[in-house]
C-alpha cells in the first residue's frame, strides 16, 4: 500500500514537472514593457490621458501589463504623424492619437477638421458618442489596430503675435503653422494666411524667433505649454475644428491578453478618456467655470470670443474648402454628421 502510495506520489509530480514549462510560459507571455506613444507632455489633455491610462493599467494589473508612456512622440522621431504606421509595425503597443494627425492616412478622420462643422461640444459628443463615432472605429480596426475609447484635446482655438483676429481679413498675410493634413493648409489659405506645416517638437522654437506669427490649438495646451512666453499675446475663440483623441492598441497586442486582461485594458482607457474630456473643457465658460479664461486674462492675453454672426464670416470664406473635403470624408458620412449635429442643438 505504501509503495503505491509513493509511486502516485512520484507519478504526481512527474506529471507536474511536465506542466511547469506550460504554467511559466502562461505566466511570462505578457512583454516586461509595453510603449505607449502620445504627442506633446503632460500639462495638456491629449497627453495626460495616455499617461493616466499606463498608469492604470499598470496599477490595476498588478504590475502584470506594465505600459510605459513615451511622449511627445519620440519613438517616431517628434513626427506624430507617423505614429499609426510605427503601430503597424510593431515600434508602438499603446497610443493616444490626435485624429488630426491620422487624418493623412485616414480620410474619414478628417470629419472633425471640416470647419466649422461641430460648433461646440454638443456637436462633438453627437459624432463621438453615436453611429459615426462608432462608424471611424471599425474603420480603424481595419489598419490592424483596436479602437477603445474616444478622447478629446479640445478645440482649436487661432492665436498670434501680432492683433486680434476677428474677421478674415485679420489673418491675411500671417505665417500660421498647422501641424498636419492639407485641409489645414486650404482652409488657412483661405482666409489669407500663409500656413505652415511644422512638428509640435518645432513649434515652440519657431513661435520664439518669430518664424512663424501664430498657431492653433486648445485652449489648455496654449497655457500648459505657456504660449504667452512665446509671443502670443492674442488669442481667439472660434472653434473651427476639434481636435478628438483616440485610445488604441495594436490588435496582436490585445490578442494576448487574457480576456479578464481585454476588459481591464478597455476599462481603464474609457476612464482615462473620461477624465481626458473633462479636462479638455475646464475653464471655457461650462457650467459657470471660467478658470482657464481667467487664467489667460492673468497673463496679459487679450482674448477675442466670436459671436455666432462673425463666425459666420469664416464659414462662409471656407465654405469652398469644406465642400471639396466633403467628398473625400464621404458625402452620406458628413450629410449624416451635420444632421447629428444640428439635431444635438436643436
Amino acid at each position: 500500500m505504501t509503495s503505491l502510495i509513493t509511486r502516485r506520489i512520484a507519478l504526481a509530480a512527474a506529471a507536474g514537472a511536465l506542466a511547469a514549462p506550460h504554467v511559466a510560459r502562461a505566466q511570462t507571455r505578457y512583454k516586461p514593457e509595453y510603449k505607449l506613444s502620445v504627442v506633446g507632455n503632460r500639462t495638456i489633455p491629449l497627453a495626460d490621458g495616455a499617461f493616466r491610462w499606463a498608469e492604470l493599467v499598470t496599477e490595476r494589473s498588478g504590475g502584470r501589463i506594465n505600459v510605459k508612456v513615451y511622449p511627445g512622440s519620440q519613438l517616431v522621431g517628434g513626427d506624430q504623424t507617423r505614429e499609426l504606421v510605427a503601430m503597424r509595425q510593431g515600434v508602438i503597443d499603446f497610443a493616444v492619437f490626435s485624429t488630426i494627425n491620422i487624418s493623412p492616412q485616414i480620410r474619414e478622420m478628417n470629419i472633425f477638421s471640416l470647419p466649422f462643422l461641430l460648433q461646440d461640444s454638443r456637436g462633438f459628443d453627437a459624432i463621438i458618442k453615436g453611429p459615426i463615432g462608432a462608424e471611424l472605429f471599425r474603420t480603424l480596426e481595419q489598419r490592424d489596430v483596436q479602437p477603445v475609447a474616444w478622447g478629446e484635446n479640445g478645440f482649436r482655438e487661432i492665436s498670434n503675435s501680432r492683433k486680434a483676429i476677428r474677421t478674415p481679413e485679420d489673418l491675411r498675410g500671417m505665417k500660421i503653422r498647422f501641424a498636419a493634413g492639407a485641409i489645414f493648409s486650404e482652409i488657412f489659405t483661405a482666409l489669407g494666411a500663409n500656413p505652415v506645416q511644422m512638428s509640435f517638437a518645432d513649434l515652440q522654437p519657431a513661435l520664439s524667433t518669430g518664424a512663424v506669427d501664430g498657431q492653433e490649438n486648445p485652449v489648455n495646451l496654449f497655457l500648459g505649454f505657456r504660449m504667452d512666453t512665446l509671443a502670443q499675446r492674442h488669442l481667439t475663440i472660434w472653434n473651427y475644428v476639434a481636435d478628438a483623441g483616440i485610445f488604441l492598441l495594436t490588435k496582436p497586442v490585445l490578442a494576448s491578453f487574457s480576456a479578464e486582461d481585454q476588459a481591464l485594458v478597455r476599462d481603464c482607457a474609457q476612464q482615462a478618456a473620461q477624465e481626458q474630456i473633462a479636462a479638455s473643457r475646464k475653464g471655457l465658460g461650462a457650467d459657470g467655470d471660467r478658470s482657464s479664461l481667467d487664467e489667460l486674462a492673468r497673463r496679459n492675453v487679450t482674448v477675442t470670443i466670436l459671436s455666432d454672426a462673425e463666425k459666420q464670416a469664416f464659414a462662409r470664406a471656407t465654405r469652398p474648402v469644406y465642400d471639396k473635403y466633403a467628398q473625400t470624408v464621404g458625402a452620406d458620412l458628413v450629410r449624416r454628421a451635420e444632421a447629428a449635429v444640428s439635431g444635438a442643438r436643436a
